[in-house]
């Protein structure tokens, strides 16, 4: 038996905001908000799906650096360009971190300046 990846922890400084970006981005919803500011978003049908939950957890200390683990999004029922314009419109912006400019995915940060990249493919 294999483990699987249940949750991702995400520091940060503001949770319901980081949370509302991202439900927006996944299409997630709020599944567990707690007494100590964390909150948790995942897919509709709950923890223990295929998808691992998000749980944003509220801290003081201010991102340093460029992170050592990103996400990897694709679009579902759209091509790349207009997932794009959507996640820009949702308050991602671009990020440079050494890309040549031909590469097939977009570099983005989200509002707390967490990188994740947008690639080509699209998923049904």
């Amino acid at each position: 038996m294999a483990c699987r990846i249940s949750e991702l922890i995400i520091p940060c400084r503001d949770p319901q905001g980081l949370a509302a970006f991202w439900c927006e981005v996944l299409d997630f919803v709020v599944l567990d908000p707690d007494d100590h500011g964390a909150v948790e978003i995942g897919p509709r049908e709950g923890f223990g799906g295929l998808q691992p939950t998000l749980v944003l957890v509220p801290t003081t200390e201010p991102k340093t650096g460029q992170l050592r683990l990103h996400f990897d999004v694709n679009a579902t029922d759209r091509d790349q360009d207009a997932e794009l314009e959507r996640l820009l419109k949702l308050g991602a912006r671009p990020a440079d971190i050494g890309q040549s400019g031909d590469e097939p995915w977009h570099v983005l940060i989200d509002p707390e300046g967490n990188e994740f990249c947008l690639l080509r493919a699209r998923l049904s």
